[in-house]
């Protein structure tokens, strides 16, 4: 007598159903990466300032107004980037100073920042860009006008910020006093 022997006919045929579905799964997944973009790779203010995209290569990083408060003295921090092959030049107006001329060589970083600051980074530039009166007082925005030879101008709103955290404390400008 012959024993029956189980067939495996089963099992290639599950196969066959199988390997297609894991196929138009991984198909399906993969396609959300495609319509989605991907956060991380978008240029973003990372910090407390805000970001502006000046022309191809030249962007104004992280601007923000430091002051102890509305009529007082004030500085812009931030930084110009220029990673394009072509030098330029950037104005920057704040509302209520004088306008300022920087210039941003290719592939350098101009740090905006008051001459209080500490840069340890050698071959950094670093300039200043003063206020008299800031008109509006911390926790608003203030208007800063910037100009490029190659962007044209933008108008960008830029939080005005005061010492009360850690890492602006001793970078607010204060009020020198008048000799009389």
């Amino acid at each position: 007598m012959t024993a029956l022997r189980p067939t495996l006919s089963a099992r290639p045929r599950a196969r066959t159903v199988l390997m297609p579905a894991i196929a138009l799964g991984a198909l399906l997944l993969a396609g959300c990466s495609a319509t989605n973009p991907i956060t991380t790779q978008k240029a973003y203010s990372a910090s407390d300032g805000v970001r502006v995209d000046l022309a191809s290569g030249l962007t104004a990083e992280n601007l923000m107004i430091l002051a102890a408060q509305k009529g007082a003295p004030g500085a812009l921090l931030g930084a110009l980037t220029n990673s394009g092959k072509v030098a330029d030049t950037v104005t920057l107006t704040p509302d209520g100073a004088t306008p300022v001329t920087v210039h941003v060589g290719a592939g350098e970083t101009v740090l905006l920042s008051p001459q209080a600051a500490r840069v340890t980074e050698v071959g950094i530039t670093r300039t200043s860009v003063s206020i008299a009166a800031v008109t509006v007082p911390p926790g608003a925005v203030a208007s800063v006008q910037l100009v490029s030879g190659i962007g044209g101008e933008h108008t960008v709103s830029v939080p005005v910020l005061d010492g009360s955290l850690p890492e602006y404390t001793d970078l607010v400008p204060t009020a020198t006093p008048t000799q009389g």
